[in-house]
């Protein structure tokens, strides 16, 4: 080996073993030395936890069962903005979350978290950008932590639609948490109501989504003005009607109530026409321009209801006058109705 070559492999050696050659003497780079024990220490102690992440073929994965997100509704439309993002970048910069599959010809993994991201990458690959791979981190887990950790990386995201979220809940109840729903609330760490509310949303009929353009618009807000009205028979099947009629209208016109919350208001107003109130109390307007929830039966004020402001209400219940804690409810849900969401 000449000196030139034995000088540079030297210089090489040292830099991976950490010393530092000078004039024939070798001594160690401590900052280098330092900086390895602190992060062996930090991972040692679990303040950091080291991955694997794998560039991989997205054509050698296939989708969790479990997963939460409707692949098949995934489009270029929706998925632009992360498309653009990782052709810009030349690589996808966040792992989908994965696990690997033993004895799978077709898959070698499935995706736990990421569908949009396989399917962004599918699209690169499919339109002139092969060498643009699907970046994963294999994990082992059960289906339950699966399940956890999807629900936890997708729960801030606004793309996923609320449907989309209810429909996984009213799935993972069953299927891991025998149907306890507080089994399932603590091992989500959220409220029973707040987790309710999307049951809520899976659980309506198919009657009722009919009127929507399409599930994915409907939100909790909507449950919310809908829930009341399908509760009782009568006014159920007046619903049920409204849906049917409005999917008519708009196979014949596109354009007929594609807002949701312009359907929401039409089955509102199909059952206010036709029964005259929307459960069993109704809203009137007593003296001093207040507003007031009366019961049907006998006409007895059991809410008072004072605007202060647009954005302010001042609301007295009439303890003497409720007879039950469901009257009561039913009487917050028919406050809820007519003020929530607020106008803006």
């Amino acid at each position: 080996m000449s000196g030139k070559n034995r000088a540079f492999a030297d210089g090489l050696t040292a830099a991976i073993s950490g010393v530092t050659g000078r004039q024939g003497q070798s001594r160690p780079n401590r900052s280098i030395i330092n900086d390895r024990t602190n992060r062996l220490a930090e991972v040692a102690s679990g303040k950091v936890v080291t991955r694997t992440h794998e560039f991989i073929d997205p054509a050698r994965c296939k989708m969790w069962e479990g997963h939460n997100r409707d692949y098949a509704a995934l489009s270029y439309e929706n998925c632009r903005e992360l498309i653009e993002s990782i052709r810009a970048q030349g690589r996808q910069e966040v792992p989908a979350i994965v696990r690997r599959l033993t004895n799978n010809p077709d898959f070698d993994f499935e995706v736990i978290c990421g569908a949009r991201r396989h399917w962004s990458v599918s699209w690169l690959n499919a339109n002139n950008y092969r060498d643009i791979k699907f970046l994963v981190e294999p994990r082992e887990m059960e289906d339950e932590e699966a399940f956890r950790i999807a629900d936890l990386e997708n729960r801030a995201r606004e793309d996923l639609t609320d449907y989309e979220r209810a429909k996984d809940y009213l799935l993972g109840l069953d299927r891991y948490y025998h149907g306890r729903q507080k089994t399932m609330a603590d091992r989500l760490n959220v409220s029973e109501a707040w987790l309710s509310r999307y049951l809520d949303l899976a659980r309506l009929p198919e009657a009722v989504t009919r009127a929507f353009v399409s599930p994915h618009d409907i939100r909790l807000k909507h449950v919310m003005q809908i829930k009341p009205l399908i509760k009782e028979s009568a006014s159920r099947e007046v619903v049920y009607e409204a849906a049917e009629r409005i999917a008519a209208l708009r196979s014949k016109d596109q354009n007929y109530l594609v807002e949701p919350a312009a359907v929401a208001r039409e089955l509102e107003n199909a059952v206010a026409t036709e029964l005259g109130h929307l459960r069993r109390g109704s809203v009137r307007s007593p003296k001093r321009g207040a507003v007031a929830i009366t019961r049907d039966t006998d006409g007895k004020e059991i809410v008072k209801i004072d605007a202060k402001s647009p954005k302010r209400l001042q609301v007295t219940f009439m303890l003497a006058e409720l007879r039950s804690r469901e009257e009561m409810e039913e009487a917050v849900k028919l406050l809820t109705d007519r003020y929530w969401p607020v106008q803006e």
